[in-house]
């Protein structure tokens, strides 16, 4: 199947498409907004939505195919625009007056490729001392100082930690504050002592505590609605746009003067609101087209293909920042789901590298380990590092082991030795 002829055109973006690139960004549900902020100003532009309650897709965005979610990496999300996540937050804050030496800088940043999306560090600190050359005591020493970083409650072990943490930034008076202490430590038995003054108001700041640390960070559920259907029919693929819910622009001219200058001006903007409009339909058109080339083989079942997105603007003649922005948000339905389009560039790694290939490593490596002692992350992700020639950090390998359902080396221990007693 050859679909190139169908988009060798490198045309570059029209001044159009220039002056109205928030409509090629936007998803679908949030177009009629974007449109909106247009309408205002002209009076001769009619948006009629044509967004139903009863949605094609409802899907939260982390629900995808099981393979399509393996393909998503760090790299395309750093393109797309977006707010900061909670790494990038962290990872500002490793400087001086908390981390004033380099040593305490690496350190931190370990501590930060070692927190869970929960907000909670998760890694083996004598490992961990180990690969830096640093003691313990000092590697738990610059973990403390965590307490004073936001988000508040950070890099904690656990749940009572986080909340002395958080207390640590606690606007509140020395008594209330010992009196909070003293129910932190005695958690598991924390209603027996009722009769503590100022228990009420502790219990209130106890309270007011988030748990899990991260949580303002994660990521809202929303209703999908893909841009693009891809199937199979008779052993075709074939592609459509998702133009049922595109909101409709009429231009509203009657009884008007059309030889005012200004009632000329506001409809020829009107015009190159529609031409945006399908310009954006043409250019997620081409897009999918491209997609379904590059990734012929997924849409029959098999694997995703290193894919760049530098691939897609040579093709267009656009630079990879308009592609990044015209991915932004979008999805496509097929057989197998409902695919983030950015979920299809997977070469964010290295030149030929997908993390598709790091993580059937990471499968044949865990099915190969020493069930006596089963390979740590931090081993495995040294083992991926040398195997691949690339730099990544552990929380990457965790991600990917836990897409891939493998157990911790801690619950595998148990597993294999529950197989053996058997």
């Amino acid at each position: 199947m050859k679909l190139r002829a169908s988009v060798s055109s490198k045309t570059k973006l029209s001044a159009t498409l220039k002056s109205w690139l928030p409509i090629l960004q936007s998803n679908i549900s949030d177009l009629e907004d974007t449109l909106g902020e247009y309408v205002q100003t002209n009076p001769y532009v009619d948006v009629r939505s044509n967004i139903q309650g009863d949605f094609s897709s409802k899907l939260p965005k982390k629900t995808f195919d099981k393979k399509t979610k393996n393909s998503i990496t760090d790299k395309i999300e750093s393109l797309t625009i977006g707010e900061k996540t909670l790494y990038d937050v962290l990872y500002e804050q490793i400087n001086a007056p908390l981390f004033p030496t380099q040593k305490s800088q690496d350190i931190a940043y370990k501590i930060v490729e070692n927190i869970n999306e929960d907000g909670y560090f998760d890694g083996d600190e004598e490992e961990l001392s180990e690969i830096l050359g640093v003691k313990v005591e000092e590697f738990e020493k610059v973990r403390l100082r965590f307490a004073y970083i936001d988000p508040s409650g950070i890099g904690a072990k656990n749940v009572k930690e986080s909340f002395s943490f958080q207390l640590e930034s606690a606007d509140v008076e020395d008594k209330l504050y010992d009196v909070v202490l003293f129910l932190l430590e005695n958690m598991e038995n924390i209603n027996k002592h009722r009769e503590v003054e100022l228990f009420r108001e502790a219990i209130k700041v106890i309270q007011s505590f988030k748990s899990p640390p991260s949580i303002e960070y994660f990521e809202k559920e929303q209703n999908v609605i893909p841009d693009i259907f891809v199937y199979e029919i008779d052993g075709q693929i074939e592609i459509n746009l998702n133009d049922k819910y595109y909101p409709q622009i009429s231009i509203e001219t009657t009884g008007v003067d059309k030889g005012s200058e200004f009632v000329r001006l506001k409809i020829k903007e009107a015009k190159d609101l529609i031409d945006a409009l399908e310009m954006r339909k043409a250019t997620l058109y081409k897009i999918g087209l491209m997609i379904v080339e590059y990734q012929y083989d997924y849409f029959r079942g098999g694997e995703i293909k290193p894919m760049k997105l530098k691939d897609l603007a040579e093709e267009f003649g656009h630079a990879p920042s308009t592609i990044s922005r015209a991915i932004a948000g979008k999805y496509i339905e097929c057989n197998r789901g409902v695919v983030a389009l950015k979920s299809f560039f997977t070469t964010a790694l290295d030149e030929d590298l997908s993390n598709s290939s790091i993580k059937n490593y990471i499968e044949e490596t865990v099915k190969s380990e020493n069930k006596l002692k089963p390979l740590s992350d931090i081993k495995i992700l040294a083992m991926v590092e040398e195997k691949f020639n690339i730099k990544m950090v552990r929380r990457t390998i965790t991600k990917y082991r836990k897409q891939l359902n493998i157990a911790s080396s801690s619950e595998r221990k148990k597993l294999y030795e529950l197989s053996v007693s058997e």
